[in-house]
């Protein structure tokens, strides 16, 4: 009986160490599964900070690549359009020098419509205007229309007053002195003229 005691205390003894054992293998996998669980945690905000960072940082690359880009782009609108500045202003002078020739026509032109000059010098001198009047417009030359208008700074230089009797013509061109001109609707040469006071 003794024996059986013993086997019997052996085996409950064997019974509660597998139990114990079991409960120590479950608490150490619960462990482990805690220790997993908070290692993939701590794995997974360290993943978030850094897609934060990263996006964070292709959002810095991109914002300076779009500042690049439109810091280029105004570059060449300006070089663009400093270059059509630059004909611009080759062409102006170049056709502010031709001015005088032009005037130079124009009074040949009156004195030839006086004149009994010949016919063929009047019709010479109006074709050399005509064409070099042509030309000047084809380049973007007007004429600044001023004969009867109202006297503006913009467009006319009055170089003289002069008494008129009629209310209506108070403040308005008389006389046209000096033809002035505008080149592509900028003025390069104020009209001179005579204001009616």
């Amino acid at each position: 009986m003794a024996e059986n005691n013993k086997e019997t205390v052996e085996q409950e003894v064997a019974a509660e160490t597998a139990e114990t054992n079991v409960k120590a293998e479950e608490a150490t996998e619960k462990g482990d599964k805690k220790d997993k669980n908070s290692a993939l945690k701590k794995e997974i905000e360290e993943l978030k900070a850094k897609l934060a960072e990263s996006e964070e940082k292709a959002a810095k690359e991109h914002d300076t690549y779009i500042r690049l880009f439109a810091e280029f782009d105004n570059f060449r609108k300006r070089t663009s359009q400093e270059k059509l500045d630059l004909v611009s202003v080759a062409s102006r002078d170049t056709i502010v020098g031709l001015l005088p020739v032009l005037d130079d026509c124009e009074r040949a032109l009156k004195v030839l419509a006086e004149s009994d000059d010949s016919d063929a010098a009047k019709e010479g001198t109006e074709l050399i205007y005509n064409k070099l009047m042509g030309y000047l417009k084809s380049k973007g030359v007007a004429v600044i229309e001023a004969m009867g208008k109202d006297f503006d700074t913009d467009l006319h230089e009055a170089v003289a007053q002069f008494p008129v009797p009629e209310e209506d013509k108070k403040g308005k061109v008389f006389d046209v002195v000096q033809t002035g001109y505008t080149l592509n609707g900028k003025v390069i040469r104020f009209a001179k003229v005579v204001v009616g006071i």
